[in-house]
C-alpha cells in the first residue's frame, strides 16, 4: 500500500466512515423520537375518547356525582375494547392499581404517575422495560374531577412492534451506509490507483533519466489532466535532455578537433622552425606567424570555454552607464582591420548623438565581437558587414547584417542554445551565441537573429536606454 494510499484510507475514508455512523445516529435518533411520539399521540387519542365516553355516561344519569363517575369508569374498564392493544387502569391517590382492564392484579411499575403530580397539566409519559423483560410506554393522566377512590387513569402498551420496526430500520440504514463506505472505498481507490500507478512509473522513468538512461519514455496517457501533463513534460524533458546530450557530444567532438587543428599546426611547424639555423629564412619567418596565429586561435577557444563556464555558475557584471555609439564605434574599429584582411567591406554610419545605456563595458564588447566575427566567418570574399544604430523612447538597437551564407528555417531556433552547431557551421565551438544571449539577457537585453539561406544574416541587440527621459528622439 502506498503513501497516498495510506493518507487517503486515513483521512479521506476516516471522515466518511464517522460522517455516516453519525448520520445512522441521528437517523435513529429522529426515528424512535418520531415512533414514540406516535404511540404516546394514540395513547392520547385514547384518553380523549375515554374522557368523551364518561362525559356521555355520566350526562345519563339523574345527577352526575363522584360515585357515578367511578363506577362509569369501572365499567369503562371492564368493557374497554381495546385491550390487544392497550392495559387500562385506574390508580388510586397513592398510585396503586384499583382496576385494570385484564382483570388481573398487577403492581405498577414505571415513573409516570409520579411525573403526573409533578407536572402541571397533570400528566405524566414513561417508558421502561417491565418484569416481564418488555419494552412498554405508560401514560398517566391525573382525573381533573372527583371521582371518589379513583385518583389517575393510566394506559400501557407495549413497545415491542415499535422496536422490531426501529430493529429493522438500523439494519437497514447500517446496510446502506456500508453500501456507501464500499462505493465510496471502491471508487476511491480506483482514483486512487489511477493517480498512484502513473505516479509509480514517472518516479521509474525519472530514476532512469537520472542514472543517464535518455531512451526511456512514459507511456501515452489518454487523460489531458494534471497526471497527463506531467508525462507529456517528463518525455518532453528526456527529449531536450538528449538533444542538449548529442550537442554536447558533439561540441566535445567539435572542440577537440578544433583544438587538435591548431595543435598540430604548432607542432608541425616547431619541428620545421627547430630544423632551420637561420632566421632570416622565409619558411622560419613564416613558421613563426603561424605558431602565433594558432596560438591566438587557440587563445581565443579557450576564453569563449572559460566565459561559458563562468556563465554556467552564475554571470558577474559591473554594470555602468555607456554611450553605446561609442563602444560600437571601438568595436569597429577594432575589428575592421580584420574584416579588410578577410576582403569583406565594413559599412558604418556613426551616430552624432550620444546613446546612453546601462551595462558592462566589457561584456557589450565581447558580444559586438563575437557577432561581427561570425559575420566574418559566415561571409564570403567581397560581401558587406553593415552596422545599424537605433532608438526609440525605451531601447536601443544596434543591427549587425552579412552577406554570408545565411542560416537555415530549422537551424534558426536552435542557434543560441549552447553546443548547438548547424548545418552550414564553419569551425568554432557553437557556444558563442548562447554567452551573447546569456550576457544580453543579465544586462535587461535581448539579441534577435533573422536570416535568409544564401542571402545572409541579420543580428538585432535590443538594450533598454539608461536615462529615457532624456533619450534622443527615435532615428529610422
Amino acid at each position: 500500500m502506498t503513501g497516498i494510499t495510506r493518507r487517503w484510507l486515513r483521512g479521506s475514508m476516516l471522515l466518511t466512515a464517522a460522517m455516516l455512523v453519525v448520520f445512522v445516529g441521528l437517523f435513529m435518533y429522529f426515528s424512535r423520537q418520531t415512533y414514540y411520539s406516535g404511540v404516546e399521540q394514540a395513547i392520547m387519542s385514547r384518553f380523549s375518547a375515554i374522557s368523551g365516553q364518561l362525559k356521555i355516561t355520566t350526562a345519563s344519569t339523574v345527577a352526575e356525582t363522584s360515585q357515578s363517575r367511578s363506577l362509569a369508569l369501572r365499567r369503562m374498564v371492564e368493557q374497554f375494547d381495546a385491550k390487544d392493544e392497550f392495559e387500562f387502569m385506574l390508580l388510586d391517590a397513592d398510585g396503586k392499581v384499583l382496576s385494570t382492564s385484564s382483570g388481573q392484579t398487577v403492581s405498577v411499575e414505571g415513573g409516570d404517575y409520579a411525573l403526573a403530580l409533578a407536572d402541571g397539566a397533570g400528566r405524566g409519559v414513561d417508558v421502561y422495560t417491565s418484569s416481564a423483560s418488555e419494552r412498554v410506554m405508560a401514560v398517566t393522566v391525573l382525573t381533573p374531577y372527583a371521582a371518589e377512590d379513583v385518583a389517575a387513569l393510566r394506559l400501557v402498551t407495549s413497545l415491542t412492534l415499535v422496536d422490531q420496526v426501529l430493529r429493522q430500520r438500523f439494519v437497514l440504514s447500517g446496510a446502506v451506509a456500508a453500501v456507501i463506505l464500499m462505493v465510496a472505498l471502491w471508487s476511491g481507490l480506483f482514483f486512487i490507483n489511477s493517480i498512484v500507478r502513473p505516479l509509480g512509473q514517472v518516479e521509474q522513468v525519472a530514476t532512469r533519466i537520472a542514472r543517464g538512461d535518455l531512451q526511456t519514455r512514459l507511456p501515452d496517457t489518454p487523460y489531458n489532466d494534471e497526471i497527463g501533463r506531467l508525462c507529456a513534460t517528463i518525455n518532453q524533458m528526456a527529449d531536450d535532455l538528449q538533444k542538449t546530450e548529442k550537442m554536447k557530444n558533439e561540441f566535445i567532438s567539435s572542440v577537440s578537433h578544433e583544438l587538435r587543428t591548431p595543435l598540430t599546426s604548432i607542432k608541425g611547424w616547431l619541428e620545421t622552425i627547430a630544423a632551420i639555423r637561420d632566421p632570416e629564412d622565409e619558411n622560419y619567418r613564416k613558421g613563426l606567424s603561424i605558431i602565433g596565429t594558432e596560438t591566438d586561435r587557440l587563445y581565443n577557444m579557450v576564453e569563449e570555454l572559460l566565459d561559458f563556464s563562468r556563465l554556467q555558475s552564475g554571470i558577474k557584471l559591473h554594470c555602468q552607464k555607456l554611450d553605446l555609439v561609442a563602444e560600437l564605434t571601438d568595436a569597429a574599429l577594432f575589428m575592421e582591420a580584420r574584416i579588410h584582411q578577410e576582403g569583406l567591406r565594413l559599412v558604418y554610419d556613426e551616430p552624432e548623438v550620444m546613446i546612453p545605456v546601462l551595462a558592462d563595458p566589457g561584456r557589450l564588447r565581447q558580444v559586438f565581437i563575437n557577432i561581427m566575427d561570425n559575420a566574418i566567418k559566415y561571409s564570403l570574399p567581397g560581401g558587406t558587414i553593415t552596422l545599424e544604430l537605433l532608438c526609440d523612447a525605451q531601447n536601443a538597437y544596434v543591427k549587425i547584417i552579412d552577406e554570408g551564407r545565411g542560416i537555415s528555417p530549422e537551424d534558426l531556433e536552435n542557434v543560441k542554445i549552447k553546443f548547438f552547431k548547424g548545418k552550414n557551421s564553419v569551425r568554432g565551438s557553437g557556444i558563442g551565441l548562447a554567452v551573447v544571449d546569456e550576457i544580453l539577457t543579465a544586462m535587461n537585453g535581448s539579441v534577435d537573429i533573422t536570416s535568409t539561406l544564401g542571402k545572409g544574416t541579420a543580428v538585432c541587440i535590443t538594450l533598454p536606454l539608461a536615462d529615457r527621459e532624456s533619450a534622443p528622439q527615435a532615428q529610422q
